[in-house]
């Protein structure tokens, strides 16, 4: 079946309104049982991975038009963060987010680069305020990059080594008792953009997701004891779980930090400071990412944390907005921890949808007759 431009665009422009109908019911009902649905947000990730045929349609018909200039600018950084304290007594969360590095490392690297990151304290504040403060020396200026202006698989595989590096150069100066308390410690993850590159660096339970065409996507692992290979890698090391606790003392397995833990210095600890090392080549499907510390995890999945920001970004195209939205949410949602929130898009502010009353979501639209065959086939699985 043939199937013309006009009719594709229109299709994708009905989906596109029932899934926001669907995001509008599920977000008034969580607020009444003050719980998330993640049932209703999975049927939504369903519907736009059945719905993937027709965009990518429209994408071939628009070839050409994917080779002009918009494309040429991909990726454009804008970002924006929030942080509260939440229910806690302290705040022991940090973050960085700079969206033009060179302004602070000058011609380091030879094309755009965008560097974020959050750390997540425990036992105090003093670990994560010690990297962030000493971030751009740890992650940049003490170690070995290769001074070359492509980004090939050997300097992406320095790069990767380099992040490795950073991570335990980081801990082991948290070994020195002077910078802080043997009983403290940080989860980190940090989110490095180079040109359409991503390399995505965690220890710990923060956790970066990637929006692609409404759909979440992780592009990190949660280190928790409930982590089968994490847990196998713990008891291989002696270590044992306890109520989903390291030992019976720590909700996760990768941290930087906590020598009392560790000590003595060079001993196969359970817990370790290697972080997972991830790298994707960004493309236009690629709308934002998210980075969050475990407060906002621990009470909405990531398809949540995407519906939610994706649909604030159409109203008011806002990344700080957004990452403020996300935290009052996981507040409403009873979290019990800090909660800090970066948002960071990946294209230029589109212009800003009007937003109807919540009754005209569910209004009939004037389609032509091909477009509502067209999908009325797609979901019959023709």
């Amino acid at each position: 079946m043939i199937v013309s431009t006009k009719t594709v665009t229109e299709t994708t422009e009905m989906m596109c309104n029932v899934i926001d109908a669907q995001y509008q019911l599920c977000l008034a009902k969580d607020q009444q049982n003050m719980t998330p649905s993640t049932p209703v947000f999975d049927s939504i990730s369903t519907e736009i991975s059945r719905f993937e045929s027709v965009v990518s349609c429209t994408e071939t018909l628009n070839e050409t038009a994917d080779e002009s200039s918009t494309a040429k600018t991909f990726p454009c950084i804008r970002s924006g963060s929030y942080a509260d304290i939440g229910t806690r007594l302290s705040m022991d969360d940090e973050h960085i987010r700079i969206d033009d590095l060179s302004a602070h490392l000058g011609s380091y690297f030879k094309c755009p680069s965008s560097f974020y990151a959050v750390f997540d304290g425990h036992g105090g504040p003093d670990a994560a305020a010690y990297v962030k403060r000493n971030a751009m020396r740890l992650f940049f200026e003490d170690v070995d990059l290769p001074q070359t202006s492509d980004i090939d698989d050997i300097f992406l595989k320095e790069l990767i080594n380099s992040h490795k590096k950073a991570f335990l150069l980081a801990d082991r100066a948290l070994a020195d008792e002077s910078i802080v308390d043997s009983s403290c410690g940080t989860t980190a993850l940090t989110a490095l953009v180079l040109g359409r590159h991503l390399v995505v660096a965690n220890a710990g339970d923060c956790r970066a997701v990637l929006c692609r065409k409404g759909v979440a996507v992780d592009v990190s692992q949660d280190h928790k004891p409930s982590y089968f290979p994490e847990r196998k890698r713990v008891e291989e090391l002696g270590g044992y779980i306890e109520d989903d606790y390291v030992n019976g003392y720590l909700s996760v397995t990768r941290a930087l930090g906590d020598w009392d833990f560790k000590l003595p210095l060079g001993s196969s600890s359970p817990l370790i400071a290697e972080p997972d090392v991830q790298q994707f080549m960004l493309t236009e499907d690629d709308e934002f990412m998210i980075i969050c510390c475990d407060g906002i995890w621990d009470v909405m999945p990531s398809q949540y944390a995407v519906s939610l920001v994706r649909r604030g970004l159409r109203r008011h195209n806002d990344p700080e907005l957004s990452a403020r939205e996300l935290v009052i949410e996981a507040s409403h949602l009873h979290s019990a921890d800090n909660l800090t929130a970066v948002v960071v898009c990946f294209s230029l502010p589109n212009p800003v949808e009007s937003c109807p009353p919540q009754s005209e979501m569910l209004r009939c639209f004037c389609f032509s007759e091909e477009a509502r065959n067209t999908l009325k086939s797609l979901f019959e699985g023709n």
